[in-house]
């Protein structure tokens, strides 16, 4: 598609966005007495105005009810969580019982490497990708002295090679080979937070399985983002948050998949709490756990419904666009996104780098942009002007035009700032 970087351009792409109408469902905040452009959906999504709905309705609940509205309120909270299984299985393409709400990412990610890494004396090393978002870092090595091993010796990192900025899937494959039995666990991120790469999710999962190993993913940036199909992929294990671009506020509850073939599976061992005993007998208090054939047998406590709330609005709002409208918006206002960007380097000769694959099948709704030269001073001058960016040490600003939200000429306006910043910097 041949784009043109001027406003009538750009204004003529909203006109026959079939996703502009979603724009107004959302609060943006303000810089300068303007609504700001926001472009840091990748870490946290703006908050739908029916979010705010959700959790005054509960809040409403709460004050009428009390604890009657455990079944009593008009979204009674006993069953709150499994409002999510539908919208949520069409996100990340699986079957609605393989689906749960809970806790926090990485709390979940630990809760699934204590069921699906159980290491031997031949088979006890982990794969995870060079750099992972720290929190997966930390969450690994920790598990693994869990189990009394050196992290050193137990943790492969696949790395990028020299002088490139993203992965290569024949070097997972061949670290995956070369580990061969004594591989017991692959835990990557299939959506790079730093790059904005897709890994590629199915083919790493086969490859991995074959050697006798279980999969995971973690999908923070990934979920609502691009194409999944968790159970199709056969992959063993999967979380992600809510708060990027699935819009459902800070620090809010996890989505988890766990694929069918466990759920009735007596010799996994997984950390019980009455949340995730036998739905019929909870309430019995019996002192024996006898988890719920499903993903939901991997809950612990009651979910937090007040956290719940906002995310329930966001996703039934995804129900609504469905993911293939969302990927064709994302495809093309990425697309729009780097023509901008590549356009403003060519006139004003701007010394930075797209490190995110041109290819729309690698890579989501994010644009990094490795700076030469200029650093902090052009993110902090885009802030002061109304941009709202990500800034990754050592020098990258990550972008993310999110299609729910993110106008054409949103873009359109983003390149004449960074444009007169070229000049003035």
């Amino acid at each position: 598609m041949t784009f043109k970087n001027i406003l009538a351009y750009a204004k003529s792409l909203d006109e026959k966005d079939p996703l502009a109408k979603y724009r107004s469902e959302f609060n943006f905040p303000k810089v300068n007495g303007k609504d700001a452009i926001y472009f840091t959906g990748n870490s946290l999504g703006l908050q739908p105005k029916r979010a705010v709905e959700y959790v005054n309705e509960v809040m409403k609940d709460w004050g009428e009810l009390a604890v009657e509205g455990h079944f009593y309120a008009d979204k009674p909270w006993w069953d709150y969580h499994e409002r999510f299984r539908e919208p949520l299985s069409a996100i990340v393409g699986a079957l609605p019982e393989e689906i749960t709400v809970m806790n926090t990412l990485t709390v979940n990610l630990h809760l699934m490497m204590i069921s699906f890494y159980k290491p031997t004396a031949q088979r006890y090393k982990i794969i995870c990708e060079e750099k992972a978002f720290p929190s997966d870092q930390y969450m690994i090595q920790s598990q693994v002295k869990v189990h009394g091993l050196d992290p050193k010796e137990t943790i492969i990192e696949v790395k990028r090679r020299k002088g490139e900025h993203n992965f290569r899937t024949e070097d997972i494959l061949a670290a995956i080979e070369e580990a061969g039995e004594e591989l017991a666990l692959v835990l990557m991120g299939g959506l790079n937070y730093y790059t904005g790469q897709v890994l590629d999710i199915e083919k790493i999962t086969a490859s991995a399985q074959e050697q006798g190993a279980k999969v995971g993913w973690d999908l923070a940036h990934a979920a609502g983002n691009i194409e999944l199909k968790l159970h199709e992929w056969n992959v063993d294990f999967a979380a992600w948050c809510s708060y990027k671009y699935m819009n459902a506020g800070p620090g809010s509850a996890s989505g988890c998949f766990v694929h069918e073939r466990y759920h009735d599976d007596e010799s996994i061992v997984r950390l019980g709490g009455w949340w995730g005993h036998n739905k019929e007998k909870r309430f019995l208090m019996e002192q024996d756990f006898d988890p719920i054939h499903s993903a939901d047998g991997w809950q612990i406590s009651n979910p937090s419904i007040l956290s719940l709330a906002p995310y329930l609005a966001s996703v039934e709002m995804f129900a609504e666009v469905g993911m293939k409208a969302l990927i064709e918006k994302r495809d093309k206002i990425t697309a729009y996104l780097e023509f901008v960007l590549q356009d403003i380097a060519n006139e004003e000769q701007a010394s930075y780098e797209v490190i995110t694959p041109q290819n729309s099948s690698e890579r989501g709704s994010q644009v990094s942009l490795f700076l030469h030269g200029k650093g902090k001073n052009l993110f902090k001058y885009l802030m002061e002007q109304g941009v709202i960016v990500d800034w990754r040490e050592p020098n990258v600003v990550r972008l993310a035009p999110v299609p729910l939200y993110t106008s054409y000429e949103d873009v359109f306006n983003f390149g004449q700032i960074l444009k007169k910043a070229s000049r003035i910097i």
